[in-house]
């Protein structure tokens, strides 16, 4: 099981790019997105992408992070830009147990580093969440998110010029 736990989320501020790491962390192969701070209307938006897109991926917000880590029974990866080469880091992360992917939103606390059981650095240079989570779950996954079977009400078709939709609503 994979989980993103996105902390630092400010809903006047981050709504939109926290969207985008819960959109990121379901097509890529996450099995749940956990956010700190009580977000209903992100709640809701992902509840409904995946109810007309499908695949089984779940939310929470408003949860205690310190709680989460705490409790947590498995790997805890922290992407950052001041960990440990991605390239190294990513051969030894054990695939067998549950994954628990921090991504922040504002200035990581130093109980993250310490609790973490890898600081991934995704680059050494400031870059989006959205991107270090693609580029880690690509990698983590070898690429199998291609393959995922959604089965959606809605599924888009690949094709090299146009938009190919196929719609399962009766």
């Amino acid at each position: 099981m994979i989980t993103v736990l996105r902390i630092g989320h400010r809903i006047s501020r981050d709504k939109r790019i926290t969207t985008h790491v819960a959109l990121v962390a379901r097509a890529f192969g996450a099995d749940k997105i956990i956010i700190d701070a009580k977000d209903k209307k992100i709640e809701d938006t992902i509840f409904s992408i995946c109810n007309r897109f499908g695949g089984f991926f779940k939310i929470e917000s408003g949860v205690d992070i310190k709680k989460i880590i705490r409790d947590w029974n498995g790997i805890i990866v922290h992407l950052t830009m001041y960990g440990e080469e991605f390239g190294k880091s990513i051969k030894k992360i054990d695939k067998s147990k549950d994954l628990l992917i921090i991504v922040g939103a504002e200035k990581v606390r130093p109980l993250i580093y310490e609790k973490a059981d890898f600081n991934v650095s995704i680059g050494n240079q400031p870059h989006s969440e959205v991107s270090a989570l693609a580029i880690f779950l690509d990698s983590y996954t070898r690429g199998l998110w291609q393959k995922k079977k959604f089965d959606g009400k809605i599924e888009i078709l690949p094709t090299d010029k146009g938009k190919r939709v196929i719609s399962k609503d009766s």
